[in-house]
């Protein structure tokens, strides 16, 4: 039995975390047209997707598109954990800047525009397994 893959979090990316910061001692990096104002969220778009906010909105939808970014906020979050994605802080409240992401992040995952950041893998190989295992058995042995 195998167990289901941890969420990516998007507050672990570089740059969300500190944007969170910034948005709780300074709300209005949370509002909807801080980005005129803090050209340090569209670098971070950019560096994590590929694309700003309104690049993203100018994309054209392919056929069937669900409208997911424009529902509300607690349905995309369940939306996106069921892709694989945490975009909620750590008391399990969507980010405040969430709404600034949120866009690019679904064209992303869809394969639609943009890209996501990169990720290691996480399960350790079996060479990863048998180095460990052997530097356990010369710590031990060593003593």
């Amino acid at each position: 039995m195998t167990s289901a893959p941890a969420l990516r979090r998007l507050i672990d990316l570089p740059g969300i975390a500190e944007l969170e910061d910034k948005a709780l001692m300074k709300p209005r990096y949370a509002d909807d047209d801080a980005r005129g104002e803090f050209p340090e969220i569209d670098a971070c778009s950019t560096a994590l997707f590929g694309l700003t906010a309104d690049e993203a909105a100018e994309v054209v939808r392919p056929e069937g598109w669900d409208r997911i970014e424009r529902k509300p906020v607690r349905e995309q979050v369940d939306a996106f954990e069921a892709e694989g994605w945490d975009v909620t802080d750590a008391k399990r409240r969507p980010l405040r800047m969430l709404h600034h992401f949120n866009v690019q992040l679904w064209l992303a995952i869809r394969g639609v525009a943009g890209s996501l950041p990169f990720q290691a893998e996480t399960e350790p190989d079996d060479l990863q397994v048998s180095l460990a295992r052997d530097a356990a058995l010369f710590l031990r042995n060593r003593r």
